[in-house]
């Protein structure tokens, strides 16, 4: 059962935000990280610790940390290529065309992402667009292989211009990769694998070992231990962002149909029992038959468990005094997904400031943009959409300015520039722009003003 709130319950319930400084930690996961660390300690501390160990004794550190945590034995730190290409081979038509569809649709939205090198007209200031040399790719395991998830992190690299990708997923139980992850990497033309997964993967790609080259920055989605161990790394690489339990808020008038509305929550519902599903409407008869819809669904559906746990603690239907109430709680909660099932969706996307995504209308609904509407569904949880942004072709390259200056120009601003210094206390400063002007010599170009 989903619970009805006021506007008033939920924002001390289900729309707190501060709840993401101490994320929950299922005993289960405390239990385990004692047997294999032999004392309690924190998930910051046990993350830290293999870290450590990783940077310290490299490719033998994650063999050992594989088969501690994963139980696995691997054979190699990487897939054979053969295996990588021969997987699409074997794979299910249906599947492998879907994959395909996917991955046309999200090349051709991230080539129209504007990225550019520029100069100014008289060719004295500019930036210079420079793509990473090396991205690491996470692509979470878990319970179930995610290839939309890899398709979604590398493409955007690939338009970048990335020369070199390598991806890291956690091995199943008999030590392999999943053959539909290593399909989705054949088909665009991935060949550098690791079968590591948690924060053993991230330290390789952050700190390189014998075997795993160093990246520049490691983008991707994973666990607790994998964002607190991007965390821990930054600094030393790059990182994309550190992302939460995904969630959903579907924004709803009297138009809406209630048994869509219940499936998109449960849909959110069924990634783990810490996603985030919330319904904000006006209509106490839509409330009321969303809430005998996500009971009637979730008899149908394997993940009941699961689903019933995440509605019951992060879930919710909020009741709102109109859909502009709505838009206004929904952009302050700054929501991953923000879905608007109203009978005009787009006079209220101007009032939403805050989510990762906005989908138009009931036929744009979530689902689709996980896996082949085209945007990267690599985006902003826990509230982090009020500054960041969905992951895009932007997360891959660099701006490197450009300063050539004229004798000219530069003659100008020396005076200015030594009068910041002198304010700034910087005498050293001040006497590199006094130099040029006392010399009358910045080049063979330096002209003197007024001379």
């Amino acid at each position: 059962m989903i619970n009805i709130y006021t506007a008033a319950q939920a924002e001390r319930a289900i729309l707190r935000r501060d709840r993401a400084l101490e994320p929950e930690v299922p005993p289960g996961m405390r239990a385990a990280m004692l047997r294999l660390f032999k004392e309690p300690l924190s998930p910051e501390a046990a993350v830290r610790r293999i870290l450590q160990d990783i940077r310290q004794r490299g490719d033998t550190a994650l063999w050992e940390w594989t088969a501690r945590i994963d139980n696995v034995r691997l054979d190699s730190l990487f897939v054979a290529p053969e295996a990588i290409s021969a997987a699409a081979f074997r794979l299910p038509t249906d599947l492998l065309d879907a994959l395909s569809l996917a991955v046309g649709r999200i090349r051709a939205f991230h080539q129209q992402q504007p990225i550019r090198s520029w100069m100014s007209e008289d060719g004295q200031l500019g930036q210079r667009i420079v793509p990473l040399q090396r991205v690491g790719v996470y692509v979470p395991g878990g319970t179930a292989p995610l290839p939309s998830s890899l398709l979604m992190s590398a493409i955007p690299a690939q338009v970048a211009g990335v020369p070199e990708i390598i991806v890291a997923t956690p091995p199943g139980k008999d030590g392999r990769v999943p053959e539909v992850i290593l399909a989705a990497a054949h088909l665009i033309g991935l060949e550098t694998i690791l079968p590591l997964g948690g924060a053993q993967a991230i330290g390789a790609m952050a700190f390189g070992t014998e075997s795993v080259p160093r990246v520049d920055k490691i983008v991707g989605p994973g666990n607790l231990f994998v964002t607190l161990a991007k965390q821990q790394v930054y600094g030393m690489v790059g990182i994309d962002g550190l992302y939460g339990p995904t969630e959903t808020v579907v924004i709803a008038d009297e138009t809406a149909n209630p048994a869509w509305v219940a499936a998109d929550l449960l849909a959110q519902a069924e990634h783990d029992e810490l996603a985030t599903a919330i319904l904000f409407t006006p209509s106490p008869s839509l409330a009321e038959a969303v809430q005998v819809e996500v009971a009637r669904q979730l008899e149908q559906l394997p993940r009941a468990e699961v689903i019933a746990a995440a509605l019951t603690h992060q879930g919710g239907i909020v009741l709102t005094e109109s859909v502009a109430q709505a838009a206004a709680l929904a952009s302050a909660f700054a929501p991953e997904h923000l879905c608007l099932a109203t009978a005009n969706p787009q006079e209220w996307v101007g009032h939403i400031h805050n989510a990762g995504g906005i989908f138009l209308g009931e036929r744009s609904f979530e689902v689709l943009g996980d896996y082949v509407a085209g945007p990267s569904h690599v985006m902003p949880t826990s509230g982090t959409a009020r500054f960041a942004s969905p992951l895009s072709v932007v997360d891959f390259v660099k701006i490197i300015s450009l300063i050539n200056l004229s004798a000219e120009s530069s003659a100008q601003l020396c005076g200015p520039a030594e009068r910041l210094a002198q304010a700034e206390g910087l005498a050293g400063h001040g006497l590199a722009a006094r130099k040029r002007v006392e010399t009358g010599d910045v080049g063979d170009r330096f002209i003197l003003p007024n001379s």
